[in-house]
Order: C-alpha cells, then structure tokens, then sequence
C-alpha cells in the first residue's frame, strides 16, 4: 500500500479538483491522494476492441473505425430537443450515427474525416445505428477510445470522466513513489505484480490480463495485512491481563436446568473456565447453529463471574429478545442470590437513573439491555464479563466501549450465524472460536418443502388448520412494499391481501425494517402474546425473538435469498414441542435456484449449509460480511476471490508458524500492520 507525504496530500490540491469538486468526492469517501488510488473501478468497459461494420452484432458495444460520408444534419422536432444525424462507413458497410442534444458534435464532424467511434450498435430494420457514440478523430484517439476504460461509483455531480481524470492525475503524482511491502520471495511464490504495476494496472489497463494481474496482487494484499492485523491484535490482547476468575461449583444452577448440557455445550463451557480462570483477558466467540443452546453456555460464564464478585453486562441487538433473555436468567437465578436488571430504550427515566446507581453501587449483578448500556453514564463497580449476542449487529467499536466500562472484563461474543470454516480465520482472527456443533435431543428438524404458485392456495389451508390448532406462523416476504422494477412479493402488498382474502378471519400482522423500532417492538410482543395468527414480515425477524407457539415458516420468494438467511429465518420455528415446517415459494426455473431448494430441503445443519452458500455463490449469497464487525474491504470479494484466500491462509500460516514478522525483509509489512492497529485503537478510544 502506498506511504509517504504526497499520498496524504489533500484531493483539492490535484490538478482538475479544487474546492467544490473536492466536496463531491468526500461523498465518495475520497479525502486525499491514497484514498483516489484505492477508489477501485466497479467495472471496466473495453473500447480497445475494433470491428469492421459489417461484423456488428445488435446490442453489442464496440469500437469502430470509420469515415464521414454524408453531411451533418440537424433537426428540433421539438422543444429542448436536437437531433444530429450522419452516415459513416469503413469500406465494408454503412453505420447511422444519431446524437440527441449534443449540439456542438455538428462542429466536430467532417465530411471526408476518419473518426473513432465508441457506442452500443442498435439495428433499426436493415439499418444499423449507434446511439450518442463517443468520439475521436482516427489520429488523435487513445484518450477515449482504443484502450480499456474503468468505470467507477459515482455521485451527483460526478461524471466517469471527472473522476477518470482526477485518479490519472492522482496516479501521475504517485509515480515512482509507491512503497513494496511485500518481500520479493512472497511475491514470487505466489506471482504477485510489482505494487507500481498494480495501481496503475487495476485503474488503466494495457489489457484484461494486465488488469487481472493488478487485482490479484491487491486483493492478495489486502486479505494479508487483515488477517495478520487480527491475528497480531489477538496476540496483543493475549498479552492483556484479565480477571483471574476462582472455580465454581456449578451445580445449584445445573439443578435448576429443566434439560441435560449437549456434551458440545459442555466442550465449551470448558474452553470458557478456562479463559476465566487463566490470568490473561478472555475473548472467545461461541459459534452456533440456531437453537443449540449457546445462551445457556453464557447464563453459565455469569454465574461464575456473580460467585466470584463480578458483575456482567449482556448486551443484544433488540428491546424484545433483551426482555426474553432478562425474563429466563431472571428466573434462573432468581433463588441463587444474583440480582438481574434489564436497561433498554424504553427503560422510563426514573428506573433508567435507579438502575444505573445500582450498577455503579454494585448492588446489581447482571444488567441486560440494548446500546443503552453503551451511554456514557453507565458504570459498573466491578465489570468481570462482557456478553454480547449477535455479534454481527455489534461492531468492533461497540465492543470496546463496553470493555472499557471495567478493568480488562473477559469478553464473550455469540453468533447464530454459521460461517464457514474457510472464512472463520479472516472473519474473527482477533477472536478464539468455540463451536456448539450438536442440538439438544429435543430440539426437533424442521419439515422443509420447496414448491411453485400452484401449491399457494393448500399452503393457505396448511396455514389455517395450524392456526385453528392454536399454533401461529410467519410469512416472509422479500421486499417491505411493491416495486416497479422487482417482481416480487411485498410485505405490505401480500399482509393487505391476504388479511381480505385468503386468511380473511385469522388475525395478520405487519413487521418491516421501514417501521420505528417501538412499533416492530409493538406487533412483536402481541405476536409472542398469541394476540396475532400470521406474522407478515421481511428479514427484521432474521434474528432474535423466541416464539415456541410458532411452528410454519412460509418465505415468499425465496430465490431472492441466500441459504444462510434461508437458514436462519427456518430457525425461527421449531423452538417449542409442536412438529414444525418450513414452505419455500420457489419462483424460479433457474437451474442455482433448483439446488438451492434441494439443499434446503434436505440438509438441517447451518455450518453444512453455510459451505454450500459459500460454494454456489450465487447473487444474493453474500451475507453482508461488513455486518460481522469486519474492516470494509476495497477491492477484495470474499466469495469471488476465494482462491486467492487460500493462497492468503498458506501465506499467514507460514508467516506466523515461522515467526517471519520478525525478519528484515517483512520490517515494511509488519510496519505497516503496526500502523493499521494504531490507527483502529485510536479510532475506537476516540469513539
């Protein structure tokens, strides 16, 4: 990655910016020279490409050299609107040339003069026409075709071109300046370009396999210094002295359990006294399938913490799921002498200010609450363990901020989001990972069927006959209302329909991410209160809310989703003692769609699943990686990019196994990494 004064220089200062275009490219993201260079293309249109008119194919983009050989014409069939129009052949063929309002072309075009036209070929009876081609004169091209240009994000007010010229000025300035941190032997091993190479490559390539070329380096680079960063923090933090926690005697809380421990429960739990009760600070992720029982793994960590003096901070993403987790540790510790408190939004400001003198007090041993926890005023006496649940909803940041609410408190995070094994190391490096890979024996699979529009009006009778039983279920829906430019089914659209049709009598409710959080909140509880039948909603219901009356899950649409979600909205039902179901509406004859539904229906096991989402990869598949905490990656794809990972995880794994950060020639690289975790630390003691 490029160092060093001229990449800190400010983009005002680049020839063609200034102080207005600098504003719009802050909207970009893009402040300084290093951001302009690693502003990646999202594309690249190949103009290099030039064909005789008589090979052109409809709809195909293209580059053609040809000659004027009609007059220009121009008409103003009507107001704010010129047509220009002329004819140009190579020899081989004629071609129509059409540009609307683009008035000063007619002085750019000359009968007799060779020209170089870029544009998307359209035939029109027996003629073929270009539409606004780009142009250049036969001598002069290069600049805008003839070669191979990026196209990149944009915002208002930003042209491609604008922010073409303001990268090759950029990389103008950067000539001969970047710095390689990559020893040459890492390089070699896994044919790595050089890094001047690379940046110019990836913005203008000579061609697609220089461009290929370029992307690889940057990619391999960038998933490098990540996973050196997390596993370099993790040393870090296992340098932290932590809480020294004394061993417990579990059993009055065991008794209390109306189930027997998993023995992969018990696994963890072990791996969890262990980091307790070692000197060093404890920062553990429990990874597990939905409904494996990882909350009572944690119940667990804050007994030992409570017997030891220490009180513990649970933090989850919504108020509904932190009131069902404060309703059932309540009532697990209820006779154990540990106090539990729940702070939320909707804590009233009285409560709100006696619950945190309490906290400060220490006269509480468990708070449980939402980001409220988070605010500045509340304190602890003596903090020992942080929890928090979904750690993808809780960012780094967040994180850290709880942590320093106390000395060094051991830290617990959970995920019910499986991620495959491939992904763990670049994903939660920073973290050790525990894995609760079995369910409970009571814990029943979910009967799923994939079916087509035919099946919707038994799936309606399906759904009646479970409500009459007394069960209740979902019904989710891709979009929360209609849309012109997706046919799908809408949240709205489809709770409004049904509530007048097919399920007229039962008792619909509405659940969208567009709501505020006190009315999701609200039709949440009346649905876990069994006072609504047939919850409509889109993904907000991915996670959390433990409903064991509900036992159908119906997903409309369900080709628009990614086996993960697929995965984790299934694991909505099924928590209770009553046979449970999943329909997947499958509008789709697509053969990925078809193995999708096959994979579903046949395999119950989120970490199975997430390998295969992983292998298919189709559109859709990409579990918002940004969500799981990790840094935003510039050019690297986790899914497209997957054997370049591999030769990344060789990479790390020799690095480390050989203590290479150590060495000379890794001096820039390690450098570097120790700037980039400077840089996060800084950023998260300022937040």
């Amino acid at each position: 990655m490029p160092q060093g004064d001229i990449f800190r220089m400010s983009i005002k200062y680049v020839k063609g910016v200034g102080e207005a275009r600098a504003r719009l490219l802050a909207k970009l993201g893009i402040y300084t020279v290093n951001d302009a260079l690693n502003f990646f293309p999202r594309d690249y249109q190949d103009r290099s490409i030039l064909k005789k008119i008589n090979e052109l194919q409809d709809g195909e983009e293209c580059s053609v050299k040809a000659t004027l050989v009609s007059d220009v014409t121009e008409s103003k069939p009507r107001r704010n609107l010129s047509i220009i129009k002329t004819l140009v052949s190579d020899g081989t063929a004629f071609l129509s040339m059409t540009w609307f309002n683009q008035g000063y072309i007619k002085n750019y075009l000359k009968n007799g003069t060779e020209y170089v036209f870029f544009g998307k070929v359209k035939r029109n009876g027996m003629r073929l026409e270009m539409h606004n081609p780009v142009i250049e004169t036969a001598e002069q091209s290069g600049k805008y075709t003839g070669r191979i240009l990026p196209v990149y994000p944009l915002t208002k007010g930003l042209t491609q071109t604008h922010l073409r010229t303001v990268i090759e000025n950029s990389l103008k300035l950067a000539e001969n300046k970047f710095e390689e941190i990559l020893p040459q032997n890492l390089r070699e091993k896994y044919n790595l370009s050089q890094i001047g190479f690379s940046y110019e490559e990836i913005h203008f390539p000579q061609s697609l396999h220089h461009m290929e070329q370029a992307r690889r380096r940057l990619v391999f680079e960038e998933l490098l210094t990540l996973q050196l960063c997390l596993l370099k923090s993790k040393g870090i933090s296992k340098e932290q002295k932590g809480n020294r926690f004394e061993p417990v005697d579990m059993s009055p809380l065991l008794n209390k359990l109306t189930f027997k421990l998993t023995s992969a429960q018990k696994k963890v739990f072990e791996e969890i006294c262990n980091d307790m009760q070692s000197d060093r600070k404890m920062n553990r992720l429990i990874q597990g399938d939905v409904g494996s029982g990882k909350t009572i793994v944690a119940v667990m960590a804050i007994y030992m913490a409570a017997k030891n003096g220490y009180q513990s901070a649970f933090m989850v993403p919504t108020e509904i799921l932190a009131e069902q987790h404060y309703r059932s540790v309540k009532q697990l510790f209820e006779d154990l002498g540990i106090s539990v408190r729940l702070l939320t939004g909707s804590t009233k400001k009285k409560e709100k200010e006696e619950i945190k003198a309490l906290a400060r007090e220490g006269k509480i041993d468990v708070l449980i609450g939402t980001h409220a926890i988070l605010e500045d005023d509340t304190e602890f006496y003596k903090l020992g363990l942080v929890i928090t649940d979904e750690q993808h909803r809780f960012g780094v940041r967040q994180r850290a901020k709880l942590s320093v609410k106390g000395e060094n408190p051991d830290l617990l995070v959970m995920t019910a989001t499986p991620i495959p094994r491939t992904l763990t190391l670049t994903l939660y490096g920073d973290l050790d990972v525990s894995i609760i890979d079995e369910l409970p024996p009571e814990r029943k699979p979910i009967d799923t069927y994939a079916v087509n529009e035919s099946y919707r009006e038994r799936v309606y009778k399906f759904i009646r006959k479970n409500v009459a039983e007394g069960r209740q279920a979902y019904i989710v829906c891709p979009l929360v209302e209609d849309s012109g430019q997706i046919e799908a089914e809408s949240a709205e659209g489809l709770a409004e329909r049904i509530r007048d049709n097919e399920l007229k009598g039962l008792r619909v409710g509405l659940i969208h991410g567009k709501m505020k959080s006190s009315e999701k909140d609200k039709v949440m509880r009346k649905f876990v209160d069994g006072q609504i039948d047939v919850l409509v909603s889109t993904t907000v219901i991915e996670v959390g809310v433990n409903v064991p009356n509900a036992n159908l899950m119906v997903i409309e649409n369900a080709e628009r989703f990614g086996l993960s979600q697929l995965h984790q909205l299934r694991g909505r039902v099924g928590r209770g003692k009553y046979k449970s179901y999943c329909i997947l509406f499958n509008q789709s004859k697509s053969d990925i769609a078809r193995q999708r539904m096959e994979i579903m229906t046949s395999i119950n096991n989120g970490f199975v699943i997430s390998e295969k989402d992983l292998e298919l990869r189709g559109p859709g598949d990409v579990f918002g990686v940004r969500q799981h905490g990790l840094p935003e990656l510039k050019i690297a794809n986790l899914y497209r990019d997957m054997d370049i990972l591999k030769d990344v995880q060789k990479a790390v794994k020799h690095i480390i196994d050989n203590n290479l950060l150590l060495n000379d020639e890794y001096m820039l690289l390690n450098k570097k990494l120790d700037d980039i975790i400077k840089e996060k630390f800084n950023e998260i003691s300022l937040n």
